[in-house]
């Protein structure tokens, strides 16, 4: 059975350094309401940040097996979270913005949905806890 393991080292002020599978290191941290001085992500904006990795890597993926160019694209991704403790997401926005003048929109579109309802094991851990509200944007070449 396939499983990742990390470790995460307390670093003082608030600041943790946690690795990845592959030996990639990230800081998390907090404000100085509580006591951090915000040199790292925060847990929960990683967990957003996951989300776009996540989806992001596998529309990419989708389109190159598609032979279809990866347009320039962008995920922006915001929660809502709970007023009681422990504070969690309620609703989560993900919005796929491509730019580009030409753009095989349907294609796009089907990598998007396969992502969404195929792949992304991310999204789906996501829907367990929260109401996920997804969007496909088509914009012009920035």
């Amino acid at each position: 059975m396939a499983g990742h393991s990390i470790t995460t080292v307390y670093k003082g002020k608030m600041q943790f350094e946690t690795d990845s599978p592959t030996g990639y290191k990230t800081f998390m941290n907090t404000g100085p309401e509580n006591g951090g001085d915000n040199e790292g992500m925060g847990p929960k904006a990683l967990m957003l940040s996951s989300l776009a990795g996540c989806t992001g890597l596998d529309i990419v993926h989708v389109l190159q097996k598609m032979r279809v160019d990866v347009p320039d694209f962008e995920m922006a991704v915001s929660g809502t979270l709970t007023e009681e403790h422990p504070k969690t997401y309620h609703t989560v926005t993900l919005d796929y913005r491509f730019f580009g003048d030409d753009l095989n929109e349907e294609k796009i579109k089907k990598a998007v949905k396969l992502s969404e309802d195929q792949y992304c094991g991310v999204m789906e851990m996501f829907r367990k806890f929260c109401d996920l509200k997804v969007s496909v944007y088509f914009l012009p070449k920035r």
